[in-house]
């Protein structure tokens, strides 16, 4: 992402965008006792609802966004509730995430197909990695138009050879 992606996400949480999406993502809700517990990493976190979630159920959280605005939103609602999460700035697109392996990593709906493929290195035996997208489609759905923010049929999937 550039300087103008980063200002572009810090203008739009400062107008109190996402400011409503304070529960987790339904997808993550819907599988957090089945997933392995221990460390995780929530990828383009914004404001955090889902490394909140994460920490609340017992996991150790990084995470990371390229807006610093989210960031201090999400480091509020955390000390607000009592959690601890390593929140880190950071633009995916020019830095390698370093460090331990994780037991759990979630993105949702950012798309970037080669950072989904690097993540899949980031994962410790049996771990688990929880994708959320928007698929691109000729069907008028929810969500951006434009290709540049949807996965094609199968994408994800092509990816992740390799895990079960």
């Amino acid at each position: 992402m550039s300087d103008t992606d980063r200002e572009k996400w810090d203008e739009r949480y400062a107008s109190g965008a996402y400011a409503a999406r304070t529960h987790p993502t339904q997808l993550l809700a819907d599988w957090i006792d089945k997933l392995p517990r221990g460390r995780a990493l929530d990828v383009a976190c914004g404001a955090g609802r889902n490394a909140l979630y994460l920490a609340e159920h017992g996991y150790a959280v990084d995470a990371v966004d390229i807006s610093s605005v989210a960031l201090d939103r999400a480091r509020a609602a955390a000390a607000e509730r009592g959690l601890d999460v390593n929140w880190m700035e950071m633009d995916l697109e020019a830095e390698a995430i370093r460090g331990d392996h994780y037991d759990l990593i979630v993105i949702v709906r950012y798309t970037h197909p080669t950072l989904v493929a690097d993540l899949i290195g980031r994962l410790a035996d049996g771990g688990f990695l929880l994708c959320e997208e928007h698929l691109l489609t000729d069907r008028d759905v929810v969500g951006p138009t434009s290709a540049a923010f949807r996965v094609r049929p199968n994408e994800l999937l092509g990816l992740s050879t390799g895990l079960r």
